[in-house]
């Protein structure tokens, strides 16, 4: 509906090999015709976008708040790094005189959430898998390969974490006779709710007495991606407990309600407002 999908999206393929073109054709779509579907334009381009959520985190039921508005969805720079030593034998090989792949990826574990601790405002970062190519028991890891992310909604610290955590991960792993590589990929970069839309929610909320609080977005949403074709905003009820994807997701039928008569509201303001259209 964006028009951001390309061919080489269509190329790329999950754990089982498959790609996201035979996964389309698996519910009988056209994968080409994607690709040749025009983004709308004109009198079809929207005149605005709200998106109706749970918060997935747990803020609001913290604070005691129904509601939150949206200002910003976060940016997410992932990081894959290959940590490169010698595969000599655990049980002979002197402690002080190894060069560990295994320490080396810890040590860069550590590195990754000093850095999201250290964010000034909202920011986090997470090691989310570590792989050992040689996980026999007797042999000292010789190579190892971490996953991460980095996420926030602040451009400026977002903008500098790729060069302060290559030099962190390097520096650490140098000091354990260890090489390493580190490749990065921007999964999006950060959305900012329109302000149009975001006091437009807030006049809603108000009308109807329902307390609420600016809250920016850590978790990626279909607003990403309509931010191009029209102002954006997002509405946010509450998780309990913060827990998403997960059996335990609860957010109750009144919370629900109260979201979608905030949301009901915003969007008759927005069907009379004059917004400056979307500049993505």
């Amino acid at each position: 509906m964006a028009g951001e999908l390309t061919a080489a999206d269509l190329e790329r393929t999950d754990y089982r090999g498959r790609s996201l073109a035979a996964a389309y054709e698996t519910f009988g779509i056209d994968p080409a015709a994607l690709l040749s579907a025009a983004p709308w334009t004109g009198e079809r381009r929207p005149h605005a976008y709200v998106e109706l959520h749970i918060e997935q985190g747990p803020v609001l039921e913290e604070r005691g708040l129904p509601l939150g508005i949206v200002t910003a969805i976060t940016g997410i720079e992932r990081l894959v790094a290959s940590f490169t030593g010698s595969p000599d034998h655990a049980g002979t090989r002197p402690m002080a005189d190894r060069r560990d792949a295994m320490v080396a990826a810890a040590e860069a574990v550590l590195a990754v959430r000093q850095e999201g601790c250290g964010a000034p405002q909202h920011g986090v970062s997470t090691v989310t898998r570590l792989e050992n190519a040689s996980p026999a028991p007797n042999v000292v890891p010789s190579l190892v390969r971490l996953h991460g992310e980095v996420r926030s909604v602040d451009e400026t610290w977002l903008s500098g974490t790729r060069s302060r955590l290559a030099a962190e991960i390097a520096g650490r792993a140098a000091a354990h006779g260890v090489e390493a590589d580190l490749s990065w990929s921007t999964d999006n970069t950060v959305v900012r709710a329109a302000d149009s839309v975001q006091d437009l929610a807030a006049q809603a909320a108000d009308a109807a007495g329902i307390p609420w609080a600016p809250i920016p977005s850590g978790a990626t949403h279909d607003a990403v991606h309509m931010a191009r074709l029209a102002p954006m905003g997002m509405i946010f009820v509450p998780s309990a407990g913060g827990r998403s994807h997960c059996p335990e997701e609860f957010t109750s039928t009144s919370q629900i309600t109260t979201g979608v008569q905030v949301l009901a509201d915003t969007l008759v303001r927005l069907d009379t407002a004059h917004l400056a259209p979307a500049t993505s």
